[in-house]
């Protein structure tokens, strides 16, 4: 069980009152999130300069020191992926914190995946050689991450929803046919700075629509340095809603869902019979 933030946007946006300030910030759920669990098994950040992701990450909880807010006053970026962990499957170490990457790719994933030393091997005898060989952790998102690509790397002709789609349902698939009783978490997010693609499954998620540039009602300043000619657009996806005076939505369960280039959030079902 962990915690995640995204946003994506039109212009460069701060996101350090997501991260820090607001009333249920990010940081804030890694000390008790809205169910009383803490998340401190480490943090990472990740966002984008000039299409290339910069990460930072670390061991110990985000609001222990000043290296997560520092990190978050420094963002001003359209596409950002934050994580808090609270560890399930594999210890706390720099390999097994979250954002993963590879390349321009960006992942997060909030929940966990059920006899995972059953699931593994399937997974692994799928997977691409270059992503096997490059996997330095030991925890089932990382995995995960790599599985999804090894799909879109074989079979790009498809396309990037498709390809996660049926990703994700192969790992439930797998999943309950070791045990139909056991409850798989898949709440991920996957980027490459330019799209946004991830799902809810069996773990809280909610987003947030912006069409319009607003002063920020933790800060109250705007968040964007604007440009007059275009409407400001952004969508925030959040394991729970990070602000607490705003129109924040569930994303119903068992939902994949992609930002749109309009910034809507696409949303279908994900592994229904």
């Amino acid at each position: 069980m962990c915690r995640l933030y995204a946003m994506h946007a039109n212009e460069p946006t701060r996101v350090e009152c997501g991260l820090v300030k607001a009333q249920n910030a990010l940081m804030q759920q890694s000390k008790g999130d809205m169910q009383g669990y803490a998340h401190g098994h480490g943090w990472g950040v990740a966002d984008y300069n000039n299409g290339l992701p910069l990460l930072e990450k670390q061991t110990w909880a985000a609001f222990h020191g000043e290296h997560f807010a520092r990190k978050a006053a420094r963002i001003y970026a359209r596409t950002v992926v934050a994580h808090v962990r609270r560890a399930t499957v594999g210890g706390t170490s720099m390999e097994n914190t979250h954002p993963f990457h590879h390349g321009k790719w960006i992942f997060a994933h909030n929940g966990t995946v059920p006899n995972f030393d059953l699931v593994r091997p399937l997974i692994l005898e799928h997977m691409d050689p270059l992503h096997r060989s490059e996997i330095a952790g030991t925890t089932d998102s990382e995995y995960v991450f790599r599985y999804l690509l090894s799909l879109f790397l074989r079979h790009p002709e498809r396309g990037l929803k498709t390809v996660v789609r049926q990703g994700l349902e192969q790992i439930i698939k797998w999943s309950e046919r070791i045990d139909p009783e056991a409850r798989v978490g898949l709440n991920i997010v996957l980027t490459d700075g330019e799209h946004v693609i991830g799902s809810r499954f069996n773990r809280s998620l909610y987003y947030l629509v912006r069409d319009h540039l607003f002063d920020c009602p933790i800060c109250g300043k705007p968040h964007v340095h604007h440009n007059p000619s275009t409407a400001y657009q952004s969508v925030e996806i959040a394991s729970e809603p990070v602000t607490l005076n705003e129109d924040w939505y569930e994303v119903p369960n068992k939902t994949l869902y992609t930002i749109a280039e309009d910034f809507r959030l696409d949303m279908e079902p994900l592994a229904q019979s």
